[in-house]
């Protein structure tokens, strides 16, 4: 029994070794293999994201290369671009031709925008705001046609841009260096617009020494720099060049900016693309740790090597274990048959009571030579009654009866004259088989004769509930009115008996009943302990819930 000790912890200390020298080879392998994944897929990003800026900036110096100004003054100079603009594809938000222009020709400017049909040609400021001409000594840069024309751009012509704290640096620059600028991150279209960029390229007149004005691109910066799927190993910002902040992708591919603090995450990589005569950098940001992927991968290594040993070592006990689960099986066939023999005498204990009850109702009725068939009609009612709460504990599980599902039509005679009201309570088995019989028994009896106006009585059921638990107490009252003791037949020997005596017994309450000037009165009234009954309620349970498997 020692040697055998030992030659188990012999092996289980091996098993430990190895699985710890597996863990610590996977570690390693796992960081240097994640390291590789992401530095290979942000260096493919970057390059798509290049070849995107370098297509838009192409479009660029190809619609100011193709651009034809006979005269700058005009509303309508980009139509000739129109298919030129689009064979590229572009995803551009606006296109615009901003025509540089000399304060004395404004005039003109205004007269061409309102004959091309824009709704405010009024020359004004960047902001819409109002533009004095007289005032003015250096030319101005005047946006003078936009595409697409739609109903949020058609606004937009007759402001000018040369004073825009963005928008005309950047003019400034492009007209400087003759070459494709792009603007600083800005709103676009609107003070809430979406942020993106402006890239505008300078266009000369034909003679080729004066600035006839500028073709400007808009672009979103989500789709030009900052898209990437759900599915990438990583996230990426943009580093917004006038700030210590970062451009972000948020919800529905909205642009946001982001301070940068101590408590701020340290980017995986960084990489400079450039856009429109200037370097942008784009930092990137892995979405999953990888030292923590590579300790979890090296613990499930870890585990799965100490549950080779522990498998290897259990086989050992693995007699104990067979003799073990042959035990519990014996204690659950045991079980099961004490349970099995519980629930048939618990049926009995049920058939035995249905079928005494049905046995007083069939003696009763037919008792002291009653009429055969008015006898014949009460029988079939009352086992009719008493068939129907059983289909209906039969539906619960025997768990008990909803009170007012005891007053359905296919319960008890001329339901639909019988105004129902009371909360909405469950009885017990025992409750509902009483109160059906004695629903029935009323309702039977209301029914015989006319009543004092010569229709048939209106009747109203109703209960509610009294006091504090566990002292609450159950009323019932029945009422038919327009009715007396001299128009209402009286109730029968078995009646009688069933509402003085068994229905109020069973419950263990009492009842009386009387008539008033207009109406039939009968009033039950219980602990409502004995109505509802928690304790049959449980055992029912205890019955019908699925055995649990012995472990």
């Amino acid at each position: 029994m020692v040697r055998l000790g030992l030659i188990t912890g012999f092996i289980a200390l091996i098993g430990v070794l190895l699985s710890g020298l597996a863990a610590y080879r996977v570690h390693d392998q796992e960081l240097t293999v994640d390291g590789i994944a992401l530095a290979r897929a942000i260096d493919v990003h970057a390059s798509l994201v290049q070849d995107r800026l370098t297509e838009r900036e192409l479009l660029a110096r190809v619609a100011s290369g193709l651009f034809r100004s006979p005269s700058v003054i005009k509303a309508n100079m980009l139509q000739p671009l129109h298919s030129s603009i689009y064979a590229f594809k572009t995803d551009f938000v606006v296109a615009g031709w901003i025509a540089r222009l000399r304060p004395e020709e404004l005039a003109a400017a205004r007269t061409e925008l309102s004959n091309a049909g824009f709704p405010n040609p009024t020359i004004r400021a960047y902001n819409d705001g109002p533009l004095q001409a007289s005032a003015l000594s250096q030319p101005v840069d005047l946006l003078m046609d936009v595409e697409p024309r739609n109903a949020e751009t058609m606004d937009i012509p007759g402001r000018c841009f040369d004073q825009h704290p963005i928008l005309g640096p950047t003019l400034a620059r492009a007209m400087s260096e003759m070459k494709p600028v792009a603007s600083d991150p800005l709103p676009l279209l609107r003070e809430d617009g979406p942020i993106g960029v402006v890239l505008a390229a300078p266009v000369m007149q034909a003679d080729g020494a004066h600035l006839a004005g500028f073709v400007t691109f808009s672009y979103e910066l989500a789709p030009l720099m900052l898209a990437n799927d759900d599915l990438s190993l990583f996230s990426v910002a943009l580093k917004d060049p006038r700030s210590d902040r970062e451009l972000v992708e948020a919800d529905r591919g909205n642009v946001v900016p982001r301070s940068l603090g101590p408590s701020s995450p340290v980017p995986a990589m960084s990489r400079t693309v450039s856009f429109g005569a200037r370097d942008w950098t784009l930092t990137y940001y892995a979405k999953t740790n990888a030292m923590n992927r590579a300790r979890q991968t090296a613990a499930v290594v870890a585990a799965i090597g100490l549950a080779l040993t522990t498998i290897v070592c259990g086989l050992f006990g693995y007699v104990a274990y067979n003799n073990l689960r042959m035990s519990r099986e014996i204690q659950a066939r045991i079980g099961f048959e004490r349970r099995l023999t519980a629930v048939i005498d618990e049926l009995n204990h049920r058939v035995k009571n249905i079928l005494a009850v049905i046995q007083s109702i069939v003696t009763r009725t037919l008792r002291h030579g009653a009429d055969i068939d008015v006898a014949r009609e009460l029988l079939i009612g009352r086992i009719h009654a008493m068939s129907n709460v059983v289909s209906l504990l039969s539906e619960s599980q025997w768990q008990g009866v909803n009170l007012k599902g005891l007053f359905e039509a296919r319960a008890i005679p001329h339901a639909e004259r019988i105004a129902v009201s009371g909360s909405d309570i469950t009885v017990s088995a025992r409750a509902a088989q009483s109160l059906s019989l004695l629903f029935f028994e009323l309702a039977s009896h209301s029914d015989e004769g006319l009543s004092l106006v010569g229709k048939h009585p209106h009747i109203v059921a109703h209960w509610e509930i009294g006091g504090e638990e566990p002292e609450s107490v159950f009323h019932f009252r029945w009422e038919e009115f327009n009715t007396s003791a001299a128009t209402r037949r009286a109730d029968s020997d078995f009646g009688l008996i069933l509402l003085d005596r068994v229905a109020p017994e069973a419950l263990g309450g009492t009842s009386k009943r009387y008539f008033t000037d207009v109406s039939y009165v009968y009033e039950l009234t219980a602990p409502m302990e004995t109505v509802v009954d928690m304790s049959e309620r449980d055992r029912t349970e205890q019955f019908s819930a699925p055995l649990k498997p012995v472990r």
